[in-house]
């Protein structure tokens, strides 16, 4: 998540030190409270939203509101799919493999001009 070396941190500890001095145990004991009550308000967050959807969304997980595992579990995923077959397509080296709508390869399907 955080990038920070080993040269990044020791910076970082001393001028922890020096803006806060001998209240940086108070410091840091209030960070880590506030810490552990926004990860407790987050985790009872999630818990009342799965409580108000219901049984129909047992299996709803909040990270799947994300953006992009949104587009890799939708769009970029297909468990019902084998492997080898999208859409209704084969792909293999047969050379007139069917299509969905039953038409051979290479050929056109039906076209009414009054419809039109």
């Amino acid at each position: 998540m955080f990038d920070v070396g080993l040269g990044e941190m020791a910076v970082l500890v001393v001028l922890a030190l020096v803006i806060f001095g001998d209240k940086l145990p108070q410091v840091a004991g209030q960070a880590g409270r506030a810490l552990r009550q926004l990860r407790q308000m987050a985790n009872s967050a999630k818990a009342d939203l799965q409580d108000g959807l219901g049984p129909e969304f047992k299996d709803f997980d909040i990270a799947d509101l994300n953006p992009k595992t949104f587009v890799r579990k939708h769009l970029l995923e297909d468990p019902d799919d084998e492997p080898g077959h999208a859409n209704g397509q084969v792909f293999d080296d047969e050379p007139y493999a069917t299509v969905a709508g039953g038409l051979e390869y290479g050929e056109r399907p039906p076209f009414d001009n009054e419809a039109t």
